[in-house]
This record gives structure tokens, C-alpha cells and sequence, in this order.
């Protein structure tokens, strides 16, 4: 399985794709009317303090103001630190009112986009993403990438941190982490609490709404989410891109630099198919291999996907048909979810299966189909009524988001209206 990175460069803008054997996982597709927001830092001020929702609207500079949770505004140190009630399994919850006060000035960071309709949802617990590490500067504990299996190896990773961890603070280790050196992550840390001092600093002395903190650009940023063993070969089309990639890398992660692939080419995601192929994932409908399809339905609060057979009608046994493309559904199913950025709530209604041991191999291949996505993916099981349910970390806005714009005509449903049979 050859999986490669293509970076194409237009009019000063980056533009990115990851392939699996020719075929598109990933793309990263830069728009004026979208910024990616996420991780970025504002000093806000508090608009209005709504107690009846345990929130606040702060105002951070942006067209709309952002949403802060009253859960948002606490630092795990003071979620822990909270009184357990006796009749209750849960926290006391804190008054937004006690944590907000109308017109004040507070350090906040994006972690939703805005949408048409919504704000920036924010939190006052900061995270300021390096290569190896995550630092969290209000938090107080040290994790460590799931997809780091080793105990020996988890454990040697929370110890090196911890050692070198201000107090108070926290991190989360990436995956990358395992591969790398202790004085790489040692300089990683040191350069992330360098920013986070420019940043108070930035703040003691700025007025409300102001940007503090900007995350990398999109190049930067893919390259240094991106590790050795994700990826195989990055391809560029010309010297120039050939020296602003290889710039890039020795700057965020020096270890791709020996991946960095020279193919002349006029235009390289023509070669390989990869316009073709985002427009296809803008489609309703997905044809599988064995002509059997899914239908994709995205609305604002969650995705619905739909199993069918279509033209596949298997050979001799039901059960072996329906697990079939089922099965193929789920590969198919990953794909798209990392391709079109879906994010949130995804439920999935596979074909109506009978056998308990069909099912757990269903789960068990969304699973493993979806655990190297490079978002976080929850499997919840499946309902009483055979729906399958995830959630997806939603970061960024969709790849409908960025390509598409609403039709004037029906008013973004998808059909154009012809009006009431018989009106006149």
C-alpha cells in the first residue's frame, strides 16, 4: 500500500493531498471565506452572561460573537477540585455568573468553528499544539497517544514530560512521540512554553477583542501533524515547491525531509485524479465495488448514512451477501468521513443483519477501519433498532463547506422548487 502526500502550489495558496494507492483519503483545501480558526487564542471580552444557559457570549473580534460554556471556563485542576454532592454522581456544577462577569477581559481559544448560523464555540483551558506534544498550560495531568500500545513506552513518555512539566501544567504525548528522541521532545516543550509566555505577555498588555495566538499555515501544519509512519513519499511538482516543502519540514519535522519526492509535472493533482475525485466525494450517493452504494446525509447536527445492496445480489446464502457489503461499507464509510472532514454525530444504517457473531465482526472492522484516522473516532455500538452510532472529532469545516455554496433557488435543500401542483 503506497501512501503519498501531493502538494500543489497556485496563486501563493498550498493545497494538499494524501492518497492510499492512488485513491483520495485526505485533502486539504484552502478558502478565503474559510479560515481554519481552530487553536487560536483571543483576548475576549464578556458581551453578556446568560445564567438561564450557564454560558457566555464573548466577544473576541470576529462577526459573531463566540459561546463560552460554563464547563469550558473551569480548568480540570478546578473540575477536580469540585464538591461531590451526596444524593449526586456528578461534580456541583459552578454558576457561569461565579466564573463570568459581564465586561470582563479573558483569555480564550476556538475549539469549534463558526457556522453560518453560530459562533465560535471557545474554552478558557488552552492547548498549544509542538511536533511530539501537546502542552496544556491550565491543565494538571499528562496523557499519551492511544496509538502507543506499549506500556514500557507510555510510561517512559509520561516520565520524561513530567520531569520537565512546570507545575500546574500539563500535556498530551503524539504518536510521533514514540519515535523521537528525549532532546527532540525536551526542545518541543521548551519552544511550546516559550509561546505560551509571549502569549500572557501579549495579553497583559492588549485590550479586548485581540488576537494572541495563531496557529502554523496549512503546509506547516499538515507537515507537522503528519508522521513518518503515516505517510510514504511526499510528492512535489517543481524545484520551487521542492524547496518551500523541504523549508517547511526542516523547520517542523526533519524527518520527512528523505520522503520528499521530485515528479515534473504541469499539474500534479491532474495526474493523479485528484479533482475527479473530490468531486465525486460531494456526491449524495457512493457506488462500492460490488455495486452496492451508500447514501450520505449531512445536516447541522448529525450525519446519516445509508446501506444499500443496489445492483449486488450475492450468490447463494442472504447472510453472506448482507455481511459483504457491509463489510465493504465500513472501508468505504472510513474514507469518507476523513475525505469529506465530517465531523459530530454519524449514524449508520447498515443492512438489517440476524447473526450476533455478524454484528460484533461489523463493529469490530468499523473499528479498526477508523482507528488510524487522525481524528478521534468513538464507536458507541449499535441501537436496539440496528443503528450504528460514532462521533467524530469535528475540527475544521467540511469539504461541502469549502467547495460548495448554498443554491439560491431552494435555499441550500437540494431540490429547486417548481411550485403547488393545481395553485392556479
Amino acid at each position: 500500500m503506497l501512501r503519498e502526500m501531493l502538494i500543489k502550489r497556485k496563486d501563493n495558496e498550498t493545497y494538499i493531498a494524501i492518497t492510499r494507492d492512488r485513491q483520495l483519503t485526505e485533502i486539504f483545501w484552502p478558502s478565503t471565506d474559510h479560515r481554519n480558526l481552530v487553536g487560536n487564542i483571543y483576548l475576549g471580552r464578556a458581551e453578556s452572561v446568560l445564567p438561564g444557559m450557564q454560558a457566555a457570549f464573548i466577544n473576541i473580534g470576529l462577526e459573531r460573537n463566540s459561546f463560552l460554556y460554563a464547563a469550558d471556563a473551569l480548568s480540570p485542576r478546578e473540575i477536580a477540585e469540585q464538591d461531590w454532592g451526596c444524593d449526586s454522581e456528578r461534580p456541583q456544577e459552578r454558576a457561569i455568573g461565579d466564573l463570568v462577569k459581564r465586561d470582563q477581559q479573558l483569555m480564550v481559544q476556538i475549539f469549534k468553528e463558526p457556522s453560518e448560523t453560530k459562533g465560535a464555540r471557545v474554552t478558557m483551558q488552552p492547548s498549544l499544539p509542538g511536533r511530539y506534544l501537546v502542552l496544556l498550560p491550565r491543565g494538571n495531568y499528562i496523557a499519551v497517544s492511544r496509538r502507543i500500545e506499549a506500556e514500557a513506552e507510555r510510561e517512559r513518555l509520561r516520565n520524561q514530560v513530567r520531569e520537565q512539566l512546570p507545575p500546574h501544567m500539563g500535556a498530551i504525548m503524539r504518536t510521533v512521540a514514540a519515535a523521537a528522541r528525549p532532546e527532540q521532545i525536551a526542545a518541543d516543550l521548551q519552544y511550546l512554553l516559550t509561546q505560551w509566555q509571549l502569549i500572557q505577555q501579549r495579553a497583559a498588555a492588549a485590550q479586548a477583542p485581540k488576537l494572541l495566538y495563531s496557529d502554523f499555515n496549512l503546509l506547516h501544519k499538515v507537515i507537522r501533524d503528519t508522521g513518518v509512519r503515516d505517510i510514504d513519499r511526499i510528492v512535489v511538482a517543481n524545484a520551487e515547491e521542492f524547496a518551500l516543502v523541504s523549508a517547511a519540514c526542516e523547520e517542523v519535522a526533519p524527518a520527512l525531509l528523505k520522503l520528499i519526492k521530485l515528479e515534473e509535472s504541469r499539474d500534479l493533482f491532474f495526474d493523479y485524479d485528484i479533482y475527479n475525485q473530490a468531486e465525486r466525494a460531494l456526491r449524495r450517493k457512493v457506488w462500492l465495488k460490488s455495486g452496492g452504494y451508500i447514501i450520505i446525509d449531512q445536516t447541522e447536527a448529525l450525519t446519516a448514512i445509508d446501506v444499500n445492496t443496489g445492483k449486488y445480489v450475492g450468490e447463494n446464502n442472504l447472510n453472506a451477501t448482507v455481511l459483504k457489503t457491509n463489510l465493504e461499507a465500513v472501508e468505504e464509510i472510513a474514507r469518507q468521513l476523513r475525505l469529506r472532514n465530517i465531523g459530530g454525530i454519524v449514524i449508520i444504517d447498515f443492512i438489517d443483519i440476524d447473526e450476533e457473531t455478524d454484528k460484533k465482526t461489523l463493529l469490530d472492522a468499523l473499528i479498526n477501519e477508523t482507528k488510524n484516522d487522525r481524528m478521534r473516532v468513538t464507536v458507541l455500538g449499535m441501537t436496539q433498532l440496528g443503528l450504528v452510532e460514532l462521533t467524530r472529532k469535528k475540527v475544521g469545516h467540511s469539504l461541502s463547506a469549502v467547495m460548495e455554496k448554498k443554491c439560491n433557488s431552494c435555499g441550500g435543500k437540494g431540490k429547486i422548487p417548481v411550485g403547488f401542483p393545481g395553485k392556479y
